[in-house]
């Protein structure tokens, strides 16, 4: 088994825990002090793209070789010559080819194009109370940089305020808050994406969204996701909770009206009910049967009046993926998300992340072949968001290269949720009587903050250029946390920014399988990408013989 190191001397960040391939720690905590390299960028922006300590430092790579498949064992090409896709007004000239002229917008869907300032959207956020509790950092610092967020499943389901009548929701305090959070802020770029699945569709979710918000809103299939193959869950910690989520139609273990779960509850043997969602399509049982049904389901989408509609996948086999990439072909879908295995949750069984599915690489990279083989046939292929374990600009990159020209957008989970985490524990220190609101664990700050600053406008990288978008007066209503996710993507978008000036890209449009190689040769076989001394090695050949 591959092991990351745990500290990174260069940049000055270390792990708490076990780090994973995206830099994270396989368990984030929201009370940690840091500081990973993700938790860092958060306060300091992009001055965490260069070693620490500039003047009395040198730096050196430790490269070693890339054992095993995965994306850290794809390298980035560079170039020597050329630029490509130079913004409008600007030439060729070296003073217009720098790398904050690099264009990363992007965009995607159907007919209607939803645009993003940079190319990167959340993960489902959903029915766990961390999602609920940092909702407005995540929803508002989406919406000040300009990329979607999703509201997860079962929203509806799990609000105790939610009045469902007659099966239907027809008042949901939590979904309104989520959407409201984000459309407060929403400038033209980015978009709110709500997730429905068994439960949210029994629930009448499609219906009230349209009612309520008509077509502002993208509504998300759901067919999985990669940390998992079963349904959401959550836990819950009393019993009267469980209860009521057993009565709202949801699968509760243990059965909290079973009368010796009830007295193992009293003795606290028990201290935790999980509710699970149900699995989707169990009653049809061919390829066939699935795709009538999801071109059903997405027609009555239509029908009700929406005029974007995504899909999300998981790591399922070959079969599930080319089914996921044709049905939202033929469907027009606007997005489809492919989430590999090694993807976040807020609460999965540990050794179903662990041994269940197909990883990432190997899955987006099947994704890209079979988009081809569409395209191929003459085919409209349907826009791709690529999800799993992905949290640093490098990660962005090779993402977004690996999968062009298909894939426009880059689905993160983990990574963005620390800057609320963060955010929120600073923000309780400055404002001890709101700390239980805000969900803040720190009563002062600590020493891995303290050594950048000790107030907010010091501490944060990001807080003056927030302060620019909203207003002098309203900074003060924006959480500490959706300025933490300012800085944690600006430092992705100058990371990646210069990733595509040293390939000559300057334009997002413009990245290519081509610039991409791989560092082993199993992960060669695996991408269809060139090892690295094997790319270019025809025209190097000529060029040693003088045929330039």
């Amino acid at each position: 088994m591959l092991q990351w190191p745990k500290t990174n001397d260069a940049l000055g960040t270390s792990n708490r825990g076990a780090p994973c391939e995206s830099g994270l720690c396989t368990l984030c905590t929201a009370d940690c002090k840091g500081k990973c390299e993700t938790w860092l960028s958060c306060l300091v922006g992009r001055k965490l793209l260069y070693p620490r300590n500039f003047g009395r430092t040198t730096a050196g790579s430790s490269n070693v070789a890339a054992v095993g498949c995965g994306y850290h064992a794809l390298r980035i090409h560079g170039y020597a010559y050329g630029a490509k896709g130079v913004p409008a007004g600007l030439s060729d000239d070296p003073d217009d080819c720098i790398f904050p002229n690099v264009s990363i917008e992007t965009e995607f869907g159907a007919e209607i194009k939803t645009k993003c300032r940079l190319p990167i959207m959340t993960g489902a956020l959903g029915s766990t109370f961390i999602a609920a509790d940092y909702w407005d950092s995540f929803a508002v610092g989406a919406a000040l940089c300009g990329f979607p967020i999703v509201v997860g499943e079962n929203v509806v389901g799990v609000d105790k305020e939610s009045q469902i009548k007659k099966g239907k929701v027809i008042s949901s305090p939590e979904l309104d808050r989520r959407i409201s959070s984000f459309f407060r802020y929403y400038n033209d770029y980015g978009a709110i994406i709500v997730q429905i699945n068994v439960e949210d569709t029994r629930n009448g979710v499609a219906e009230y969204l349209i009612d309520k918000y008509g077509d502002k809103v993208i509504i998300e299939l759901k067919w999985g996701q990669g940390a998992k193959d079963i349904g959401g869950e959550i836990q819950v910690t009393t019993l009267e909770y469980a209860q009521f989520l057993q009565q709202r139609g949801y699968v509760v273990d243990p059965d909290p009206n079973d009368p010796v779960v009830q007295e193992a509850f009293k003795n606290h043997a028990i201290t935790s009910f999980a509710r699970h969602s149900r699995l989707g399509a169990t009653n049809l049982a061919t390829a066939a049967q699935v795709r009538d049904d999801f071109l059903h389901s997405v027609s009555y989408l239509r029908t009700l009046g929406f005029k974007r509609i995504s899909l999300k996948t998981g790591a399922y086999g070959m079969e599930a993926l080319a089914m996921a990439i044709r049905l939202s072909a033929e469907a027009g879908l606007d997005l489809l998300t492919v989430d590999g295995a090694g993807g976040g949750t807020g609460m999965s069984p540990w050794n179903m992340m662990e041994h269940w599915g197909i990883p990432s690489l190997a899955l987006h990279a099947k994704a890209y072949e079979y988009c081809a083989l569409l395209e191929k046939a003459g085919q409209r292929v349907p826009d791709l968001s690529l999800a799993g374990g992905l949290a640093r600009e490098d990660h962005l990159f090779k993402a977004l290269a690996l999968g062009a020209p298909f894939t426009k957008l880059v689905c993160m989970g983990r990574a963005p949720m620390i800057a609320g985490f963060l955010g929120s524990n600073i923000q309780g220190v400055f404002e001890p009587k709101n700390k239980a609101r805000l969900n803040g664990y720190w009563d002062e700050l600590p020493t891995s903050v303290t050594a950048i600053g000790t107030y907010p406008e010091e501490i944060f990288a990001g807080w003056e250029a927030v302060k620019k978008l909203v207003g002098s007066k309203e900074i003060n209503n924006i959480p500490f946390g959706a300025v933490a996710m300012y800085g944690y993507t600006d430092k992705l978008a100058g990371g990646l920014q210069q990733f595509l000036a040293g390939a000559r890209k300057f334009n997002l449009a413009e990245i290519s399988r081509e610039d991409l190689m791989a560092a082993n040769r199993e992960t060669a076989a695996e991408t269809g990408l060139p090892f690295m001394t094997e790319a270019q090695d025809e025209i190097a050949r000529r060029i040693i013989f003088g045929q330039f």
